[in-house]
């Protein structure tokens, strides 16, 4: 560390009560927001005040050394990066301080998280106005330093609309209290306004998502010399904010969500001005390529959302019904029911990750992100803005708040090579003429940054822009507060965030099919929306439990993207410079459960858990690793051997013996607070063998006798199976839950479909010079033990891939004669059936990535079904017994992000199984929660929503828990049973007359 550097926070650390972190991962969090910029700040401090501000302001002031604050960082024009100190207002600077339902205001510090605001004033019927569709993790201080505004600004208008009044710290340590008729304005703001009434009268264009630059025309004595709503949007340059008071909305008691089909964007560009006379709440629009295929949306290319509120349901529907007889559409379709409109508004706040990649995969980004034109005008710029896109060959999906003419769009741009980030500076020069062509405002919602700044002479003049200088002469005359936005701008091509990563692919283990095979472009996925930041999980949605566990950055899915991307720059100018070998980032890593929840539920389909399976695969290369790898990591080779030897009654009296499992659990780096869970005495595949052997005894005694054997459900001897399909023997079947086997044989049975094991010998198949098959035999000789089939889960989740792809092309040997590609062409080609979700969700995901190059691998993964698949799949006909109760429990984290929960959710239907299942972890995650130091986060994630749902169950409810981890937690945190689906469909089976 440099002397000036050590000195600077030796100060800080002096002056403030806060955090100050200049460490290598306090710095490599804050190097990016949501933008195409990166720079390095020196360190970061997260004030509990305004007075520690103040004695930052003044440390950093003395040392020359700019400031930024920084809110969620989900700015997308590169202004919540620097590279001084980096204020972080999200740790304790966070909070509703006070709520006035009768005034209908609210006080809150700039850290203070949207959606917390929401939830505060929502028992008083308020709302705050503006809502982007960050609001789960976007700040109060960021949406001011920005002047935010999101879907609904058509009615309620952006930030400064809601803002009264401002309490901010100058660069110099003035505090002052912003509000109107002058409030708080800094010595000699008034005069310049006084001096340049004319310009400011006539310069600004009018338009209601006009954002860039300067609002200086609020101080017009004709606006109420408004110097809070002047503040607005100056993007952290002019002052610190360190508490504001904010004005809330009365919110409809009902709303109706009408999404309106129309052939293509144009259409719908065209239509969105023409609605606003029947004052809706949003207009919204979105194109087809930003849809998922599975959506239920109406007929249409593309859709504009348009919602309206009314005290009651019947109005506000009648409401939305108006606004589609006067829309010209293809197609139409009003939705009352608030879950329903969930969802629908999901798939709109998902567009801006989901734009980030372009229908072929190919990489799109920011820069134009959410230029602004007058609403009439959105068609023609739209055709012109197309034609532009063309003419650089280049392609991109608007979307965004048509009624307020407000766009948004991902480019592909290439930003990897001088000739791209060429084109990208010729592009966004014409785009910004283009834009003040129509009137507009070179940024609608988002501000200017990095991204625009350079650009604004084109869309003020120059004579402007000086005015906007001196502005920031009057407010900073030290230049200290996010130097290089808005005025003296940087170069709109400089400090690219891809310029520091390597430009060969990295020697990976996994496949990356997704991103041609490169790790870089796996980790360029997070371009920062931070979706992953949300405090409470929502509905389904699993992402990222341990952030919400700690809430710190670097426990998010975006924080250790960060780290890896620092990681990856290395030498090149990263932060990280010790690459796979990091202790940084192995310890942000540490804490991600490997749940996949980022897989699905992250807009950009950032995969963690594969990338900390690869990192732990590189890190401890050639080195000796934790002991829960090897305890836990090589479970079941461990359990293999126990039954091997018929030891499981002796391990678990053991391990019932307290003072030994103590030591046990110490050399195995398990938690103390664990219970070692018991071994099953008999394994599935024991069992399962020899009730299969008893059955065709039975089978072929009634045929020696002239019998026909019975169909199955018939009474006495169970009969031949019509279908047939391999069970597979996951550890945890196998070992520790056998009685799920057993179940599940019983139902699969019921519904006419045999379930035999897996072959315990590895297959040759040897083939013609044609390649046709020409034989297929076992290799195995007499006395050698049978081989286990396994998914390799343990060794995948503790990153042991040369362990993993030893295991997983042993199973594939295993099976071959079942994966034959000939095969493909049969009507019902062999089926392999998986219990364990997570086991399920290795073979179908994590199996053909780690083995790109093995075709067996990928037609394995397209042959698993899980258990409610396998039942709708091979016996569509079968209706399971009723049960008609209530159920609580989690989805497990795998089956969410990767199986999908779909045909489980019809089977329950059937069964007369009602009620939702949550989402979250359970937190228990495989190894995760048994490791040590993880079990606090581990019991955290389970008290998120898994275990107060169970609390609040009825007693007749059925705990459904599929996935073995989510049972153990259950028992060892609650004390309550929780039982896999096919437990509970076989007991009532079992019961039945």
């Amino acid at each position: 560390m440099s002397g000036p550097k050590t000195g600077l926070e030796a100060e800080l650390r002096k002056a403030v009560r806060g955090d100050v972190g200049f460490g290598v991962t306090s710095r490599a969090l804050t190097t990016m927001d949501a933008s195409n910029y990166r720079r390095v700040p020196l360190g970061v401090v997260a004030p509990v005040d305004a007075d520690d501000v103040a004695a930052v302001l003044e440390v950093c002031r003395s040392h020359g050394v700019p400031v930024v604050p920084r809110g969620g960082g989900t700015s997308i024009a590169g202004q919540a990066t620097g590279t001084g100190v980096v204020l972080d207002f999200t740790r304790h600077m966070n909070r509703v301080l006070s709520l006035d339902p009768e005034a209908g205001t609210a006080v809150v510090q700039p850290g203070l998280v949207l959606d917390r605001l929401q939830e505060a004033a929502a028992p008083h019927g308020l709302r705050f106005g503006p809502d982007p569709s960050t609001h789960s993790r976007c700040t109060l201080g960021g949406m001011i330093g920005n002047n935010s505004c999101g879907s609904h600004s058509v009615a309620w208008g952006t930030t400064a609309d809601s803002v009264r009044e401002l309490d901010v710290v100058t660069a110099r340590g003035q505090r002052l209290r912003l509000g109107q008729e002058w409030a708080g304005a800094p010595a000699g703001l008034r005069e310049l306004v006084d001096g340049e009434l004319a310009r400011l009268r006539t310069g600004f264009p009018e338009l209601p998502r006009r954002i860039s630059g300067y609002a200086l025309d609020a101080l017009l004595p004709e606006h109420r010399a408004d110097v809070a709503r002047s503040f607005c949007g100056s993007e952290g340059t002019l002052g610190v904010l360190t508490e504001a008071v904010v004005g809330l909305v009365r919110a409809p008691r009902a709303r109706a969500l009408a999404v309106l089909g129309y052939a293509d964007e144009g259409a719908a560009a065209e239509a969105a001005a023409g609605l606003l006379a029947h004052c809706p709440l949003t207009v919204e629009g979105m194109a087809a390529d930003l849809v998922p295929a599975a959506a239920a949306l109406p007929r249409g290319g593309a859709w504009l959302f348009v919602e309206t509120g009314a005290d009651s349901v019947a109005e506000a529907r009648a409401r939305a019904e108006r606004i589609v007889r006067a829309a010209d559409v293809l197609d139409a379709l009003v939705v009352t029911d608030p879950a329903g409109q969930r969802a629908l508004w999901r798939i709109r706040e998902d567009a801006s990750g989901t734009a980030t990649r372009m229908p072929d995969g190919s990489e799109a980004w920011p820069g134009w992100e959410d230029c602004a034109v007058p609403p009439r005008r959105l068609g023609a710029y739209l055709r012109d803005f197309r034609r532009l896109l063309g003419s650089h060959g280049l392609r991109g999906t608007p979307y965004g708040h048509f009624g307020d003419g407000c766009i948004h769009v991902r480019i592909d741009f290439d930003l990897l090579t001088e000739a791209g980030v060429a084109r990208f500076r010729r592009f966004s020069e014409e785009l910004a003429d283009l834009v003040v062509a129509h009137g507009g405002s070179l940024s609608g919602e988002h501000g200017d940054g990095l991204a625009r700044a350079e650009l604004l002479p084109r869309m003020y003049g120059d004579e402007m822009v000086a005015l906007f200088e001196r502005a920031k002469g009057v407010w900073d005359p030290d230049d200290l507060l996010n130097p290089g936005v808005l005025v003296r701008p940087a170069p709109l091509d400089a400090n690219l965030r891809f310029s520091v990563l390597p430009r060969k692919p990295v020697d990976v283990a996994f496949g990356y099919p997704a991103d041609g095979g490169d790790f870089s472009a796996a980790v360029r996925r997070c371009v920062g929306v931070a979706k992953c930041r949300t405090t409470s999980a929502s509905g389904p949605a699993v992402m990222c439990p341990s952030f919400r566990a700690t809430g710190e950055e670097e426990h998010s899915t975006r924080g250790r993207a960060r780290l890896l991307h620092e990681m990856l720059a290395g030498e090149a100018g990263g932060v990280v410079t010790d690459g796979w070998r990091s202790t940084e980032v192995r310890d942000a890593l540490d804490l991600c459960l490997s749940c996949k929840g980022c897989r699905s539920d992250c807009p950009v389909g950032v995969d963690m858990a594969t990338y900390k399976a690869e990192f732990l695969h590189h890190h401890y290369a050639g080195r000796r690793r934790p002991a829960a790898h090897y305890s836990m990591g090589r479970l079941p080779e461990w359990l293999r051997r126990v039954d091997r030897l018929r030891l499981a009654p002796l391990v678990n009296a053991l391990a019932s013996v307290r003072p030994l499992a103590a030591v046990a659990k110490r050399l195995g780096g398990i938690a103390a607070e664990r219970r070692i869970p018991r071994l099953a005495p008999v394994t599935f595949s024991r069992w399962l063998r020899r009730r299969n052997r008893e059955r065709v005894r039975g089978w072929m005694s009634e045929a020696r006798t002239g019998g026909v054997p019975a169909h199955p459900g018939a009474p006495g001897q169970p009969g031949m199976p019509g279908k047939m399909v391999f069970l597979w023997p996951d550890t945890f079947t196998e070992h520790l839950s056998p009685d799920v086997g057993r179940a599940a044989v019983r139902v699969l049975e019921a519904a006419g479909i045999g379930a035999v094991e897996l072959p315990g010998r590895p297959w040759t198949v040897r083939r013609s010079q044609d390649d046709e098959v020409e034989s297929v035999g076992t290799s195995a000789s007499l006395g050698r033990p049978r081989v286990r089939a396994c998914c390799g889960l343990t060794y995948l989740s503790t990153g042991q891939l040369d362990r993993a792809r030893a295991v997983l092309r042993r199973t594939l040997d295993l099976v071959e004669p079942f994966l034959l590609p000939e095969l493909d062409e049969v009507t019902e080609p062999p089926a392999f059936v998986v219990l364990e979700p997570s086991c399920a969700a290795a073979l179908r995901t994590d199996l053909p990535e780690l083995l790109h190059d093995d075709p067996r691998a990928a037609r394995l993964a397209r042959r698993v079904l899980t258990f409610a698949e396998a039942l709708e799949r091979l016996a569509p006909d079968w209706r399971p017994p009723a049960l008609n109760r209530p159920v609580v429990g989690q989805t497990h984290c795998h089956q969410h992000a990767v199986l999908g929960d779909a045909s489980d959710r019809r089977l329950r239907e059937a069964a007369g199984l009602t009620g939702e299942l949550t989402g979250g972890c359970c937190g228990l995650a495989g190894n995760f929660g048994f490791e040590k130091g993880h079990f606090e986060v581990s019991r955290v994630c389970a008290e998120e929503q898994l275990l107060p749902s169970v609390r609040r169950a009825p007693e007749d409810a059925v705990v459904l828990a599929d996935g073995f981890s989510c049972r153990t937690q259950l028992e060892q945190l609650a004390g309550v049973r929780g039982r896999h689906l096919a437990e509970v469909l076989a007991e009532a089976l079992d019961q039945q007359p």
